[in-house]
């Protein structure tokens, strides 16, 4: 890792040592590793895609705190902004970056246009799906006091940042659809296997939610 990439680090270390688990620095850091090993098998700039990963989320705990009404991806941007600038990186990068940042969020109409954004796009969703995004879904319903299952509920009508954002709902409203989301070839081809894993767990959590035995 070069200096001024370990600099940007610690940056964000400092600014999200109160972020919520699910989305905390251990996620930022295991999007880094995924997006440094998937722009290498895509050919992106390496130096965009770190800058990236490690910023992706800088504006996380602001959309936690607003309970979803703020875009972590649209304040992340404006934020990286500021930093990179500060830092003295060029313009280009800069806005590459900011680029990546803007367009990683599921939810959002922005599209990622670079390999390096279709890169972080992939890598952030790989860690919302397998074994780490069914943990990560439990842990995210924990903190917003959701339920472990509410069948009771038509998840239609359901509301995120709630009570009702149990781990189930976040699966079956996001994140059985991600697979067909991603961009690059090598992204897709680990997320078949994460699919598979993720499907087979919640398969087995409704029915057992179901037993009245």
């Amino acid at each position: 890792m070069s200096k001024a990439i370990s600099e940007i680090m610690e940056i964000v270390e400092m600014r999200m040592n109160k972020v919520r688990g699910s989305h905390d620095l251990e996620h930022t850091k295991r999007v880094y590793t995924m997006a440094v090993k998937l722009a290498k098998k895509e050919k992106a700039d390496l130096n965009i895609v770190k800058l990236s990963a490690i910023l992706h989320d800088i504006a996380r705990h602001k959309e936690d705190l607003s309970k979803g009404r703020l875009c972590h991806a649209k304040v992340g941007a404006e934020t990286a902004r500021k930093i990179l600038n500060k830092a003295g990186f060029k313009i280009k990068v800069i806005n590459d970056v900011c680029h990546c940042i803007r367009t990683h969020r599921f939810r959002d109409n922005y599209m990622p246009e670079t390999i390096e954004a279709k890169v972080l796009f992939d890598a952030d969703k790989l860690d919302s799906i397998g074994a780490i995004g069914i943990g990560r879904a439990f842990l995210f319903a924990g903190e917003v006091g959701a339920a472990l299952n509410n069948k009771a509920l038509d998840i239609a009508k359901t509301k995120p940042y709630t009570e009702e954002d149990t781990a189930y709902r976040e699966y079956m409203v996001k994140l059985r659809y991600i697979k067909d989301k991603l961009f690059t070839k090598t992204g897709k081809k680990m997320a078949s296997d994460r699919h598979s894993f993720m499907k087979t767990f919640f398969k087995r959590f409704a029915l057992e939610c179901a037993s009245k035995k």
